[in-house]
């Protein structure tokens, strides 16, 4: 086997974070925060802007701590392809930040919003001809630490328990506002609704379901999304409600019975909701022995249940249950926060500035997913199974981890890769569309 002689360059910039190119860009190009930035009105140091790109670029590459800007202020490639004139310190960019914090968290919301404007995404629909808008929150564990806000989660653990928004098939973020680990899902959930919808509407006027789980079911929010013309598929919390009693109304109703196996039955209720033309569909499951054919002394039923506005003639039963199943798909969204941008455990021990923190990381998550969907599934990407969408751990795979070397010539700047790699052409052709 051979061995190799280790040598460092001492005029070479090689870098293993290419794609960092087309975040820059399309951070400049694509939306007005270097513009809006200057709101933040400061007499000296940094500008806000740059400690804006500074930061946006730590997490596209999936790093979250402040202190991972100290390699980062001393790279030149980094500084150049973010369009940083001067870089911050970590601790100058904890204090910014702090400082700062809910002043620029407005100005990111409406740079995410923006550059899915004008980047065009597509914003897939489902089999009803409605755009998806699912929200839900995710615990974050931050157990160990006295961070402020931190408090026990519904899942057993100190953390935080943010509540986010996507869009489309694709899952494009529209927020994710943090939340004390405590907090009540559908406390201050009208709020965050004001909020989203009219960042909806600047993408898409296409009829919107907004798909939630049993901790929305409130009459209040039914009559927010009716007051504002949106349908909405909510997943039924049957709290104290009779399981025998539903058995009943299923025989007085004369529902159809399906035998899954010996002692175990099924059938579907549906009933107006609300005194509307809104329903309620309730799954009664009866079982009367176990799997292995042990009977019980009496019958046991659940109950599983949603409600909606669609109307029987766009989505029957069967169709409502399978439109709340895909909205699991967004389980998967929030792990690539807090796993593929490394935002488990967040960095400062000041709410604000960790609300900030998931600000800088729904811009992140947008560029990215825009990279990967433009890209990443088209013939000139990698060779990959196929998939409707990239997860953000693939795009930065074979996007953002590509090495290249810095080249100044001609008062221009090159990017060179090397002769095989695999990601070039798919790198080549999203950075002509920006």
């Amino acid at each position: 086997m051979r061995t190799f002689k280790l040598e460092q360059s001492k005029t070479e910039v090689i870098t293993p974070h290419g794609g960092l190119a087309v975040v820059g860009y399309s951070l400049n190009t694509m939306s007005s925060l270097a513009k809006t930035s200057r709101s933040i009105v400061k007499r000296h140091g940094i500008a806000n802007i740059d400690l804006i790109r500074t930061y946006l670029g730590l997490i596209c590459l999936g790093k979250s701590d402040f202190e991972a800007v100290e390699h980062a202020r001393h790279d030149p490639f980094f500084k150049a392809a973010m369009g940083i004139k001067q870089s911050p310190s970590s601790a100058r960019l904890r204090q910014r930040f702090d400082e700062d914090a809910r002043a620029l968290i407005p100005l990111l919301d409406e740079a995410s919003v923006e550059f899915l404007c004008n980047a065009s995404v597509p914003i897939g629909t489902l089999t009803t001809g409605h755009v998806p808008l699912d929200m839900d929150v995710f615990p974050m564990d931050n157990s160990n630490s006295k961070k402020e806000g931190v408090a026990y989660t519904y899942k057993g653990h100190d953390g935080y328990a943010p509540i986010a928004a996507y869009l489309g098939t694709e899952g494009w973020c529209l927020g994710c506002e943090l939340r004390p680990g405590n907090q009540h899902a559908n406390k201050e959930f009208i709020h965050t609704l004001d909020r989203v919808l009219p960042r909806v509407r600047e993408l898409t006027d296409a009829p919107l379901l907004v798909r939630l789980d049993s901790a929305h079911d409130a009459a209040d929010n039914r009559a927010y999304f009716r007051a504002h013309g949106v349908d909405y598929l909510i997943k039924w919390n049957p709290r104290s409600q009779d399981g025998l009693a539903w058995m009943d109304k299923a025989h007085a109703a004369g529902a159809l019975w399906c035998h899954v196996r010996p002692g175990k039955m099924e059938t579907l209720v549906s009933e107006p909701l609300d005194g509307t033309g809104d329903r309620l569909i309730v799954k009664v499951t009866v079982r009367q022995s176990d799997a292995e054919g042990q009977l019980f002394l009496e019958p046991e039923v659940s109950l599983e249940g949603w409600t909606t506005s669609l109307p029987s003639e766009i989505a029957d039963e069967a169709t409502v249950m399978a439109l709340y199943r895909d909205h699991a798909t967004s389980e998967q969204f929030h792990s690539e926060f807090k796993t593929d941008l490394d935002l488990e455990r967040l960095p400062s021990g000041k709410f604000d500035t960790n609300d900030l923190v998931m600000a800088f990381a729904v811009l992140g998550y947008n560029i990215l997913r825009w990279m990967g969907q433009r890209v990443l599934l088209g013939p000139d990407a990698p060779v990959r199974h196929p998939a409707k969408r990239r997860r953000l751990k693939t795009v930065m795979q074979e996007l953002m981890y590509m090495a290249c070397r810095l080249v100044s010539s001609g008062r221009r700047l090159y990017l060179r890769f090397g002769q095989h790699c695999p990601g070039f052409r798919a790198f080549g052709c999203i950075y002509e569309l920006i």
